[in-house]
């Protein structure tokens, strides 16, 4: 937590010092727009980025598989999206690593085998607890462990006080 806070102290400092230098060497107005113009050029890649994402995980979808990978890339899309739409250089390029396409999946492919991170991919599951991580074989005969409790519905009208 100590450290979330420091970053949302230093980072934007760290931004407006930059900010300021480049505007001492370019000039204040072509540093906004230059500002403007990585927010506009990241939003484009942005979309294009995500439709392709979102094609790749309708085709998982489709083929039976789960899309686990493609919904932590769209995370780091959703993120990537808002560094872009922060005013700075740094958050910039922070954010263009995730649109990028391969430097986003290679990031993503890290924290799976680091573990750091885990998907549930179809032949395996590994799931996510509050203590970390555990793995398990997945059971491809199609039988499936569960607890269920039949109730009878309840009848509406014995609950609602009566008028009379």
């Amino acid at each position: 937590m100590r450290a979330l806070f420091l970053i949302f102290i230093i980072v934007p400092i760290v931004e407006m010092l930059l900010l300021f230098e480049v505007s001492d060497h370019i000039g204040g107005l072509s540093t906004v727009g230059l500002v403007v113009l990585t927010a506009a050029i990241g939003i484009q890649v942005l979309k294009q980025q995500g439709l392709s994402t979102f094609s790749r995980a309708n085709k998982r979808l489709e083929s039976g598989e789960l899309p686990g990978q493609e919904i932590i890339e769209g995370l780091f899309l959703a993120v990537g999206g808002a560094f872009l739409l922060t005013p700075g250089f740094i958050t910039d390029s922070v954010g263009f690593l995730f649109l990028i396409g391969p430097t986003r999946r290679m990031l993503v492919n890290w924290l799976l085998r680091s573990g750091k991170i885990s998907v549930f991919t179809g032949a395996t599951s590994r799931t996510f607890t509050a203590s970390g991580f555990s793995h398990r074989e997945n059971n491809s005969d199609g039988v499936y462990e569960g607890e269920f409790k039949a109730e009878k519905p309840v009848n509406s009208r014995l609950n609602e006080p009566d008028d009379h």
